[in-house]
């Protein structure tokens, strides 16, 4: 028996954020948001999602409250995406999806990660809740600095990618418009 569209008969939390975030592009579009990237040709450039797939989620991103569609050019008239609270929110997700993406099948190494979490007050790597085990306490991501990885490839094609092989806080946009 196929999957309906939707999870509407399902009485569950996790169904219904599925109903916001469980769509392919749309967790990727938000951990681009969390590295910075905010405008469309950049989530378009970095992801590969197709125009119209991409303009699609962040819509709905939108229209569901995760995204804030911002103007910052009046002519042409051009928008950027920000995280709104909500969006915020899912910094832990995003964190644990990406730990847990890395490992592999029971008995098999994991991959070298390719982006490292820091604590800017005291530069510890940030352990697997997002915590700081130096200070004891959970870091926000706006105090959260992105380093590049081992697994990381550091001649990427993409101008987005080069623009995030440098260390960088987190939910800081990137500088100019790298495409």
């Amino acid at each position: 028996m196929a999957l309906g569209k939707d999870y509407a008969t399902q009485q569950c939390s996790i169904a219904r954020a599925l109903e916001v975030i469980g769509e392919r592009w749309t967790l990727l579009v938000v951990r681009d948001a969390f590295y910075g990237v905010r405008r469309y040709n950049d989530f378009l450039v970095h992801l590969g999602a197709p125009r119209a797939v991409l303009a699609a989620r962040l819509q709905s991103l939108v229209e569901d409250g995760v995204l804030d569609k911002r103007r910052y050019q009046e002519s042409p008239p051009r928008d950027e995406y920000v995280l709104t609270e909500r969006g915020l929110a899912l910094w832990p997700v995003i964190r644990s999806l990406g730990l847990w993406g890395r490992g592999g099948p029971p008995g098999e190494p994991t991959a070298p990660p390719m982006r490292l979490f820091h604590h800017t007050d005291c530069g510890t790597e940030l352990g697997p809740y997002g915590e700081c085990p130096a200070c004891r306490a959970v870091v926000p991501p706006a105090d959260v600095e992105m380093r590049p990885g081992p697994g990381l490839d550091p001649d990427p094609a993409d101008p987005v990618s080069r623009a995030l092989l440098r260390p960088r806080r987190l939910l800081v946009p990137l500088d100019g418009d790298p495409v």
